[in-house]
């Protein structure tokens, strides 16, 4: 099944939105050209402005704390409440309890549990124990025998999180043997300031499960411990903000010197998180007025909304082929593309999978197939102990990550949809039978259910603190914010066609009304697949077992700034790093500087097998991501307004995306070229 490399027109990526010339510009000539942040939801650029970890103190415990750790919590409002309910008397327990408990560093042997006033109305102690589950989440509560046979009291401690919690959740966070999936490192931790240490991670040249995997393999923790709202571009330099589970700032700030290409720092407890991204092209052209024409007209109409190439994987089976197979039912299949042999990949890799191809000896394949390909390890190992069982081999791989493949055939549609869109109605106004956002929608914003589901592109890691699952309160009444355009709305002229929406195929979505709906179902006609019937029930690979969401079709760039730059070195950056600011306030040693210009990127390296997107994803606290970019391109020899005899030109972008938008299709609609990395090779 191996194909020809994956190129645009193969994922419905056929068309722009303005038909000025573009020009030739090479994308990240120089991973430096290419910045990237994240943005949080108040529009804060996430930076790394500090590699030292916060003040720590002692405790009674003999654990560390940070400032952050021992900031004072006021839970005044909480106690007033509870006074209403269980009467001073409790609420001064409870409150002393508390205070104590801040005093002593929150380990959970700090301070001996309290005892609350006698209460013979089991339904007051039901409400009691409710209320201080909902508002005290480091306590937890029970009921103990009070000082007489026909009296019960409540009894309120620290929550443990240990084995004593025997609930229906208490097997959560477990992992192989009934072990906490993260507990090394997390003996004594204070139960209250958070569980979560959140910090911003700076990378060079590297994707990001690469430099988590790097960071937890010091840390001696799984990869699943970290949390992000998505995986940033490989070939980039990027800062962006992650959680990690039950760990000291002082250990991770401990790394950086042993750290090459990656740094830690700016050490928070929990967060809420979006992101941003700057990039930088280098470009040639012919002549100045046409780059600036090109700059002009992206900042004033924008490009086509497209699912970007790194959404379908870089291997010779693109990832929406596999989902394909996924939607008919054909495991076997599935399994065999998932293992199928890739073009550009490492040695070591290639010769596991054409050894898997030639002697399908499964414990064979296994021994060769580097641990961080964790969906073609988890087929394997379902295989070598449930022989030919295909469907449950690919339940084993991680749920968000084998529900990517049926992601990636929605986002194939919907590509090829945009497309007729633009091809057969233009981009100009809004037509008869489009979707389009509902202006009446309170919200302000089209529903678009894709962020948790699978923002990621088709790389061979996974982040398993991804949920795909969207909760059920966003579904309700998803079709009430997007509406079919009829006539008294072309007359109104209400709607423009930035208003304009199509969906990615499912159960709960709208198709238009025009001629465009037919593309859908004559893509899945031709590739075996029935849009609104399931051919066998297993549910989640079932394309009316999906959701469904909407996409805006066109997009502008949200801060959009341009200039041209002179500059006669092409191995110079041309914009400054997080970390370059960081060294000139504070001289970094010699290994962290030559560690981070990526001269030992051999060391801790790993491979993965394609450049990522920004996306959003659920892990821990809900992130909603925000794109940023800023890019950079430099001329040929027939432009010389701004030249000197040796000098070249270049043009630095900067801009920020919305989640789930891809910075490559907004440059695409730049040069008007192709944005496959195959043809950037060509050019650098």
């Amino acid at each position: 099944m191996a194909m020809k490399t994956l190129e645009e027109h193969d994922v419905g990526i056929c068309s722009y939105i303005s038909n000025l010339p573009g020009f030739r510009g090479v994308l990240k000539q120089r991973y430096s050209d290419f910045i990237v942040h994240e943005v949080d939801t108040d529009g804060n650029v996430v930076e790394l402005s500090s590699l030292d970890a916060p003040e720590e103190s002692v405790q009674e415990n003999g654990t560390s704390a940070t400032a952050t750790d021992t900031a004072v919590v006021s839970y005044a409002s909480q106690i007033e409440a509870f006074k209403s309910l269980a009467g001073d008397s409790d609420a001064a327990l409870l409150e002393e309890f508390i205070n104590q408990t801040k005093a002593a560093g929150g380990g959970e042997d700090s301070v001996s549990p309290v005892i609350l006033s006698p209460d013979s109305d089991k339904s007051h102690r039901t409400e009691m124990h409710n209320f201080i589950k909902e508002n005290f989440k480091f306590l937890v509560s029970d009921t103990v025998d009070g000082p007489d046979a026909s009296s019960k009291c409540i009894r309120v401690r620290l929550d443990s999180g240990g084995s004593n919690n025997k609930g229906k959740n208490s097997k959560k966070r477990k992992g192989r043997d009934d072990k906490p999936f993260d507990s090394r490192g997390s003996e004594n931790w204070p139960q209250i300031g958070g569980k979560f240490l959140r910090f911003n991670l700076y990378k060079e040249n590297k994707d990001t499960q690469e430099a988590l995997g790097v960071v937890g393999t010091m840390l001696g923790i799984q990869q699943r411990s970290f949390g992000f709202a998505g995986t940033k571009d490989k070939r980039a330099v990027s800062t962006q903000r992650v959680t990690v589970y039950k760990q000291q700032a002082s250990r991770l700030a401990s790394l950086n010197k042993r750290l090459f290409g990656i740094k830690v720092g700016d050490f928070w407890k929990d967060f809420v998180l979006a992101s941003s991204r700057e990039t930088d092209l280098r470009s040639h052209y012919d002549s100045e007025d046409t780059i600036k024409s090109a700059a002009d007209a992206l900042g004033r109409h924008g490009f086509i909304n497209y699912f970007g190439l790194q959404r379908f994987g870089s291997g010779s089976v693109p990832t929406h082929l596999i989902g394909a197979a996924l939607l008919r039912g054909e495991w076997k299949l599935t399994v065999d593309l998932i293992l199928d042999p890739r073009e550009g990949e490492r040695d070591a890799i290639a010769k596991a999978r054409k050894y898997y191809k030639e002697s399908n000896d499964v414990v064979g394949t296994l021994r060769q197939m580097p641990r961080y390909l964790v969906a073609e390890r988890a087929v394997l190992q379902s295989l070598k102990k449930c022989p030919g069982n295909y469907l449950q081999a690919l339940k084993a791989i991680p749920r968000t990550l084998r529900m990517m493949y049926v992601h990636s055939y929605q986002s194939y549609l919907w590509n090829h949809a945009a497309s007729t869109r633009v091809q057969k109605y233009g981009t100009e106004q809004v037509v008869l039978g489009d979707l389009v956002y509902c202006k009446e929608n309170p919200s302000g914003n089209v529903r678009e259910l894709i962020g948790p589901e699978c923002e990621e592109d088709c790389s061979g890691t996974h982040d398993s603190n991804n949920e795909d699952e969207v909760s059920p309160d966003v579904h309700e009444g998803i079709n009430s914010h997007v509406k079919v355009v009829n006539a008294e709305d072309l007359d109104s002229r209400c709607y423009t066609i930035e208003d304009i929406v199509l969906p990615m195929p499912g159960s709960r979505v709208d198709f238009p009304s025009n001629d465009v709906a037919k593309v859908y179902h004559h893509l899945a006609d031709k590739d075996g697949i029935n849009l609104t019937e399931s051919v066998h029930n297993v549910k989640e690979f079932s394309i009316t077992s999906v959701t469904g969401s909407y996409r805006r079709v066109f997009q502008k760039p949200i801060n959009f700034e341009w200039e041209l730059l002179t500059y006669s070195d092409s191995n110079k950056p041309l914009a400054e790093t997080d970390l370059e600011k960081i060294s000139k306030s504070k001289p970094i040693n010699d290994a962290e500087q030559e560690g981070a210009n990526g001269k030992k990127e051999e060391n801790f390296v790993s491979t993965t097998q394609l450049e990522s997107s920004d996306d959003g994803a659920k892990v821990e606290n809900d992130y909603n991501e925000i794109v940023g970019e800023e890019v950079i391109l430099p001329p040929d020899e027939s432009a010389g307004d701004l030249r000197s005899q040796n000098s070249q030109i270049a043009l630095k972008l900067s801009f920020t995306l919305p989640s789930s938008c891809y910075a490559t299709m907004a440059i695409r609609e730049l040069l008007k070229t192709s944005t496959s990395v195959a043809y950037h090779k060509t050019l650098n």
